[in-house]
Parts: C-alpha cells; sequence; structure tokens
C-alpha cells in the first residue's frame, strides 16, 4: 500500500467527521473476540492450535526425545588430566585456555578447543610421537566449563549456568531460583507467566509447555537442556502488545483496554512501503499461537471494524506477498526482530 499516510489521514477524516464511531475499538464490548464468520470482520484467514498443529508439535517433541546424545567437544575453561601411559612426568592437569590452547611438554601449544576427546588424545599422540616410542595418551575431562545454557527474565537469578547431560528445564528453572517475586497490594507475589514463557534453540522456539515441564514433571515437555540454549520466562504481571515487521517504529509498548489495530499501527509510525497488504496477529504465545490474517484496507475503508487487542498480542507486519500463508505461518517464528522486542522491556513508545 503505497499511499498508506494518505489513507491513514482519510481514516482520521473519517473518524473526525463521525461517519466511522460505531466501528472505533473503544466503542465495543471490551470482550469481543475475534470472529472470522462477522459480516464486518477484518479477519480474513485464522491459523494455529488446531489437531494438526498440536500432532506436529508433539512430533517435533518426540524428534527431541530421541536425538542422540552429541559427542562432546572440548573448549576454553574446561578442566582436563592428560596422561602418558609409563611416562608419568609427561602427565599434567591444566584448564584450557580462553584461546582454546594448552601449553604441553615437546609440542609447545595445542589446540584441543573444539576437539572430541579421542581426537584431542590423538592429537598429542601424534606430536610426541617423535620424541616417546609408541605414546599411549588419554584425556579425563575433570570439570566442564563450557557447556552452559541462559535463562534469562523473571526468574529469581537469571543468568549462564553450567549444565551436564542429565540437566533438564525444570532443573535449569530451579538453578535460576523459579519465579521471582515482586510486591503487589502488600504481598508478595510469584511474577513468572509459564504459559507464555519460551526456549530457544539454534534459532528454533521448541514446543515445550512450561507448565507441563515444571509443575507436572512431563518427560516430553521437560527436554534436556542443551549447550547454547536460552530459556526466557515470562513476566505475567507486564501487560503489553508488541508491534514489529514492515513498520517504521517496532517496539513493545504497555497494553491499554480498548487498544485497536488501527491505533496501535499508527503508534509504531505506520507500515513501511515494502509491507505486505495485510497484518498478522499472533495472540496465546508462541508456542501454540492462535495466527489471525487482517485485512487493514479493509479497515481503513469503512468495510471491516477495527480489531481489538489483547494483552500479550504480537501484531506482525510481513514483508512483500506471501502466497501460502500456511507456509508463512509454520516459518515466522522467530525472527530475530520479534525475539529481541519479545525479551525486552517495554519501550519509550509505550506512552504514545
Amino acid at each position: 500500500m503505497k499511499n498508506s499516510a494518505a489513507m491513514v489521514l482519510c481514516a482520521s477524516a473519517l473518524l473526525a467527521a463521525g461517519c466511522y464511531m460505531d466501528r472505533l475499538t473503544g466503542n465495543y464490548d471490551s470482550v469481543f473476540e475475534i470472529n472470522n464468520n462477522a459480516d464486518d470482520s477484518a479477519v480474513l484467514e485464522e491459523s494455529g492450535r488446531d489437531e494438526e498443529t498440536r500432532r506436529r508439535n508433539e512430533k517435533r517433541l518426540q524428534e527431541i526425545a530421541a536425538e542422540e546424545e552429541p559427542v562432546y567437544k572440548m573448549n576454553a575453561g574446561d578442566k582436563i588430566e592428560i596422561r602418558v601411559y609409563d611416562h608419568p612426568d609427561l602427565g599434567m592437569t591444566t584448564k584450557i585456555g580462553p584461546d582454546g590452547m594448552i601449553g604441553f611438554a615437546y609440542m609447545g601449544q595445542v589446540r584441543l578447543s573444539g576437539s572430541t576427546i579421542a581426537s584431542g588424545a590423538e592429537k598429542i599422540r601424534a606430536g610426541i610421537a617423535p620424541y616417546v616410542k609408541n605414546p599411549v595418551v588419554s584425556i579425563t575431562i575433570l570439570e566442564v566449563e563450557s557447556e552452559t545454557a541462559t535463562i534469562a527474565g523473571a526468574c529469581s537469578k537469571p543468568g549462564v549456568f553450567n549444565i551436564s547431560n542429565s540437566t533438564r528445564l525444570a532443573d535449569l528453572y530451579a538453578m535460576a531460583g523459579s519465579s521471582a517475586e515482586r510486591l503487589f497490594n502488600g504481598v508478595d507475589v510469584d511474577i513468572a507467566d509459564l504459559e507464555h514463557s519460551i526456549i530457544v534453540r539454534k534459532g528454533e522456539i521448541l514446543p515445550v509447555n512450561f507448565i507441563a515441564a515444571i509443575n507436572t514433571g512431563d518427560k516430553l515437555h521437560n527436554i534436556r537442556i542443551r549447550r547454547g540454549d536460552y530459556v526466557f520466562i515470562a513476566q505475567r504481571m507486564e501487560s503489553s502488545v508488541t508491534i514489529c515487521g514492515e513498520v517504521k517504529h517496532p517496539h513493545k509498548r504497555l497494553y491499554e483496554p480498548g487498544m485497536g489495530l488501527i491505533e496501535t499501527l499508527t503508534a509504531a509510525g505506520w507500515m513501511q512501503d515494502t509491507h505486505w497488504q495485510h497484518v498478522i496477529i499472533i495472540r496465546d504465545g508462541l508456542v501454540n499461537p492462535k495466527m489471525y490474517k487482517v485485512d487493514v484496507d479493509g479497515i481503513l475503508a469503512g468495510k471491516c471494524r477495527n480489531v481489538a487487542l489483547k494483552s500479550g498480542d504480537i501484531v506482525y507486519v510481513p514483508k512483500d506477498n506471501l502466497s501460502e500463508y500456511n507456509v508463512f505461518v509454520r516459518k515466522l517464528l522467530p525472527t530475530a526482530q520479534l525475539f529481541n522486542l519479545l525479551t525486552s522491556r517495554v519501550s519509550a513508545f509505550s506512552s504514545n
């Protein structure tokens, strides 16, 4: 929509003239739900939270549970013991340096970072072979400092924690002191929102139900934590709406009752010229979301009602036309911009 600014001005004029008052967000009941069947609904298509999605999520979790334990590779900070059979004078206990190197007799500096235990032992064996007859080398890991995962958000002690092969999601949550507390009406209350919390692994948001994992210990959801995992515990007392994608000012703003889609787009400086003609509203979190494709042009033309937003909604403005909506839904999450906004605090734009 190349004439977005003009359309906004036109819509504003209609509002001022009273021609559009019955469609203003604040003029219908605050409990209004998105209804794709209504004659004046701006929602063109819905997706998610169906049986197919549930089966796909369960299959993904089963694949994760069945994955073989990755072969451990040494890294900076690991404490190791090296032994050379029949040559105790060559044995040593040391930590791999920040540069991934150790110093070893006859070899000088040896890079062990990124090597498996077997390949590291072979590297040392080959290096001392010209000086030691038929050397047999072994490496033992004494302390692991490189296997870490991060947990942030509404937990008591967010940070980076060392993990082992047996560390599960509930264990990491416990390491972080579980839910943080905040004084509310004179009472300390837990602020963690497990329903909307997420775990990200190599750019993928895993379909984990935190309530099932942490409160009931469901092993399918209480997955093993892997190196590099990022867990974000949502905060249930922060009512907000996130707007991102092809808008001029992506941000997260405080939610206010009666907040609508058009007002939120306007607060974000409106859509870029590169935007697709429709907007996506993502509701009920990222793990098992409900998604709505909304006809913004129809709202501006007065043909459809403005869509009321809810606390926690994500307004996503895609780029360019999308030929297959269902494919888009599967590939939408996560984007770097969206993830960064979700894990940030409410921005200054919230006062607009």
